[in-house]
């Protein structure tokens, strides 16, 4: 049996999840008239502080360096497209996916991975940082909207999404979203969808960031396989293009050719799992969405070549290494005077602050809400003798 799509499109695959079978909120609440419990997930994530927050905070240039980069707010909304697109073609929950697309970053550190990487190591005594974990904390507990419970209270499907990967260790502290790292099963396929739609965003559009600000050369891009095929393509069809016309209808035909291998393989290997229901998905020995072995060995060494040339490159690097000293000189004055912290954080600290690690996880709340310009600005605040006190 299928369910009906509720904004029009294909009906819904008996793999996919179904809203009417939700495994509900960690607080119940009354279902949302006119709307879906996910579609009302996905509003609750675009109205967020945390949502609007990512908008200045770094993909990979950091938010001063130009405004054509992408930021995280950007990089999100291109994931929950591409990962809608996937939706639709296998029919599954496409409002499901656009939650856990649009909330998979939200706990995202200022300056990226520097920053994350920076954060993780202040807090290594204290039980660690990862910004996947710090994303469900944000939907969990840190926002702060609602008078009848923490968090954004969103449905366990989208919650689980979320949370992509993490240790046994972590997992048995999460509740329910953690039980499937301790039992070795698999999320929904919309949570994988979501997933692999993350991958193929940021590998496109960091492709084109950095074409543009001149750290990635078209020629060592072209002994790629993966992309120098479909830009022959391009060149070939459009032999007068301009280089920005070209690097755009490149960009365009890798996601599509991405977003088919994906959609294609997905559909064989569900075909082959004989999948009858949602809870198949979860019971199978491993993820069903996933690109062809050729694909997925060709993005391999696509990102190898990112990692060399674009995110390891001295521009990128001195960037990055600009803002871990800045991370780690905050948290530990932070940490040393919390007096420095604004009210609502001293308050925190003066509930939750019973031991050191409970202090410490405060100060990485703080330091993990803030957008480039904030931590800029929080640091020639305390650290500038002329700065605004």
């Amino acid at each position: 049996m299928t369910a009906a799509c509720p904004e029009g499109g294909p009906a819904l695959a008996p793999y996919a999840v179904h809203a009417g079978s939700s495994r509900g909120r960690r607080y119940p609440e009354d279902p949302p008239p006119g709307r879906s419990p996910f579609q009302r997930d996905r509003d609750r994530v675009i109205h967020s502080t945390a949502f609007r927050r990512l908008e200045y905070k770094t993909q990979v240039f950091v938010n001063h360096e130009g405004d054509l980069y992408r930021t995280r707010l950007t990089h999100t909304l291109e994931v929950g497209q591409v990962a809608r697109a996937i939706a639709r073609q296998l029919r599954l929950d496409e409002d499901l996916v656009e939650a856990i697309a649009l909330a998979h970053d939200l706990g995202h550190t200022p300056f990226g991975h520097a920053g994350q990487d920076a954060l993780n190591e202040c807090m290594a005594v204290f039980g660690g940082f990862e910004h996947n974990i710090q994303s469900l904390r944000v939907v969990d507990e840190l926002e702060q909207r609602y008078g009848d419970f923490p968090g954004l209270n969103l449905t366990f499907e989208t919650r689980e999404g979320i949370l992509k990967h993490c240790s046994k260790s972590k997992a048995a502290k999460l509740g329910d979203v953690g039980k499937r790292f301790l039992l070795g099963t698999q999320p929904s396929l919309e949570a994988q969808v979501s997933n692999l739609a993350d991958e193929i965003a940021y590998n496109n559009h960091d492709i084109d960031d950095g074409l543009r600000a001149g750290l990635l050369l078209r020629d060592a891009l072209l002994d790629i396989p993966l992309y120098g095929r479909v830009f022959t393509v391009v060149q070939e069809r459009y032999p007068h293009a301009s280089p920005t016309v070209l690097r755009h209808e490149t960009g365009r035909r890798l996601i599509h050719h991405l977003i088919t291998d994906l959609v294609e393989t997905t559909r064989q290997r569900i075909a082959a799992a004989q999948l009858a229901s949602s809870d198949d998905v979860r019971a199978a020995a491993s993820p069903l969405a996933a690109h062809s072995d050729a694909m997925a060995s060709e993005i391999t060494t696509l990102k190898r070549f990112l990692y060399q040339q674009l995110y390891r490159h001295p521009r990128v690097h001195r960037q990055a290494e600009k803002a871990k000293r800045l991370v780690r000189r905050l948290f530990n004055t932070l940490l040393d005077d919390p007096r420095l912290l604004p009210s609502k954080y001293q308050r925190r600290m003066q509930v939750d602050g019973s031991d050191a690690a409970a202090r410490a996880r405060v100060v990485a709340d703080y330091i993990a809400g803030m957008t480039d310009r904030f931590a800029i600005a929080e640091y020639d605040r305390l650290f500038d003798p002329h700065g605004e006190a």
